[in-house]
């Protein structure tokens, strides 16, 4: 029982620190964040609101300068501030934004953000064991190689959750008449909108590469089209 020790250990302590990160989080939100005001990009929420059959989507400005939409703990939507004015000033069209409030509220139905609290934890529990392994085989550079297993596992695992959350926010766009295109124009201008991940291995990117991306939304579109002529 007592080899085991370090690894509950660290179950409870990546738990208790997701949990600390929530509180966190909720914290900030609340103190950046008004709700968004704006007509056209109202009208297109509505439109998704009526394909999720919902009453209305609710999204928060988070005023912070970085290009990023993000979908909190609690299920709530946000664009920041940075995003919001490369809209305002015409680089982001009123489409291509709402293509990113439709990507958040995937992460938000597909329980990525509950997903991830189980992943953090797990996580932890694994890169204890890996030290206590590789540290005894690998003395000195075990608990780095330790750290880079588990920053390759954790980078695919976030890559599948992007993937998912395209492909729903694909299918809402298209569900409510706003259409696939600009959700791909955006990926386009990501690059140069964020400066996203440039330098920086693929395989150790939290989010996929834009081709890559692209590609898997026009097989999506493909499969739709093939069904319609059916």
């Amino acid at each position: 029982m007592l080899k085991f020790t370090p690894i509950l250990l660290a179950l409870l302590y990546g738990f208790a620190m997701y949990r600390f990160s929530v509180w966190r989080t909720s914290r900030e939100l609340d103190a950046k964040s008004t709700e968004l005001a704006d007509g056209q990009l109202r009208a297109l929420t509505d439109r998704m609101a009526k394909a999720l059959d919902l009453p209305r989507i609710r999204v928060n400005i988070y005023e912070i300068e970085p290009v990023n939409g993000l979908a909190a703990p609690d299920g709530r939507i946000f664009i920041t501030r940075g995003f919001y004015n490369r809209y305002r000033a015409g680089e982001v069209s009123a489409e291509e934004l709402a293509s990113v409030i439709a990507h958040e509220l995937g992460h938000v139905a597909l329980g990525h953000s509950r997903r991830r609290m189980i992943d953090f934890s797990g996580q932890n529990a694994i890169r204890t064991a890996l030290v206590m392994v590789l540290g005894r085989i690998l003395p000195g550079v075990g608990p780095w190689v330790a750290s880079m297993l588990m920053r390759l596992l954790s980078a695919r695992l976030s890559r599948g959750d992007e993937y998912e959350a395209d492909a729903y926010a694909a299918a809402l766009l298209h569900k409510a008449g706003i259409g696939v295109t600009h959700q791909k124009s955006l990926f386009r201008k990501l690059d140069q909108l964020s400066g996203g991940g440039r330098g920086v291995p693929a395989w150790l990117l939290s989010h996929p590469k834009t081709e890559e991306r692209i590609a898997a939304l026009e097989v999506l579109e493909a499969r739709w089209d093939d069904a319609s002529k059916h």
